[in-house]
């Protein structure tokens, strides 16, 4: 066999190929690594701010956006679903009835934040449990990134008045009383 001959091993177009295969995998690595080295946020910590553009009819004092930082002095509670979830489903009506409790007095707002969501899709989840809160998309998930979400939905922050992240609901909530305990507590403080 011929040294030329040898040579011929892997064409030419297969190995840029590989070559190519290699550095987009180490571009996701790197990628995944910078997101993991990003806190978490947690109980305690201040909660990452964003602006919501809201969903038609879902407005907030006649506003289609807000800002989480203006609603600072008020217990928010941040809710992210999706209306293929079906723990989102089971308390959807839970969390309505929660808002309309304590909607009137101004002093609690709940917003709703569907995540990876179509607008219709969303906007007929909304209709379908009935709910009035304002809520809005989490275009590209630049909202859930901020909160370096990855455990699904529902989840659900409390934001205490001074900002801050009081107390962090993963899944469902089981009954109204469960969200008046956590929101009764934080207009004590």
């Amino acid at each position: 066999m011929s040294v030329q001959q040898q040579k011929q091993g892997v064409p030419l177009w297969a190995q840029i190929l590989i070559w190519l295969s290699i550095t987009g995998l180490l571009v996701l690595v790197g990628l995944g690594l910078i997101r993991a080295q990003r806190p978490m946020v947690s109980v305690g910590s201040l909660a990452p701010d964003f602006s919501l553009t809201l969903f038609d009819g879902y407005t907030l004092d006649g506003a289609s956006s807000l800002k989480l930082s203006d609603l600072r002095g008020k217990v928010v509670v941040i809710n992210f679903w999706a209306s293929w979830c079906k723990p989102c489903e089971q308390e959807a009506a839970t969390l309505e009835a929660a808002w309309r409790l304590y909607q009137p007095a101004g002093e609690v707002v709940f917003l709703g934040i569907a995540w990876t969501d179509t607008e219709p899709k969303s906007k007929a989840f909304l209709k379908r449990f009935g709910i009035t809160y304002p809520n809005g998309p989490d275009l590209g998930t630049r909202i859930s990134q901020l909160y370096n979400r990855n455990l699904g939905v529902p989840e659900t922050y409390f934001i205490g008045r001074d900002g801050t992240i009081k107390h962090i609901q993963i899944g469902p909530f089981a009954s109204v009383s469960q969200i008046q305990a956590l929101i009764d507590r934080l207009l004590a403080e």
